[in-house]
């Protein structure tokens, strides 16, 4: 038998609520949140009005990419550079080499418990504002 800890709907929303309390002091900067479980499911999702098409779509394939790679979106970008390979390689469409996106591990196991995607802004203000989601689920 096996013990997983898990990623609850109440974490994730507490995560999507902090950022868009952080996102909303400029309101006019729309961005999307996309909070993913260990197998890149969907969890929970948040959009600020007027959100354009594209980050509604980035912030899913960078949440599901850490979830998969077990590492941050920008980690990942840059290991698959310092290998000379593309994301078009892995096979997967949904993963995303681009920054703006946080894994989310287990405090005393390390295990991955899943991922943030944040876009809409620019990528190193789309990891900060994802780390402002994952400190706000206190694990």
């Amino acid at each position: 038998m096996y013990d997983k800890p898990m990623l609850g709907l109440g974490q994730a929303q507490d995560a999507i609520a902090a950022i868009l309390a952080e996102a909303n002091k400029e309101p006019d900067r729309p961005l999307a949140i996309a909070v993913v479980d260990d197998t890149g499911s969907m969890i929970s999702y948040g959009r600020m009005d007027r959100c354009r098409e594209v980050p509604k779509r980035m912030a899913i394939r960078k949440a599901y990419t850490c979830a998969l790679s077990g590492q941050d979106s920008k980690d990942y970008a840059e290991r698959l550079a310092g290998q000379g390979r593309t994301v078009a390689e892995m096979g997967d469409p949904m993963l995303a080499a681009v920054q703006g996106g946080v894994v989310i591990l287990h405090p005393s196991s390390g295990s991955i418990m899943g991922g943030i995607g944040v876009s809409g802004l620019a990528a190193q203000e789309d990891e900060d504002l994802a780390k402002v989601g994952l400190k706000a689920m206190k694990l």
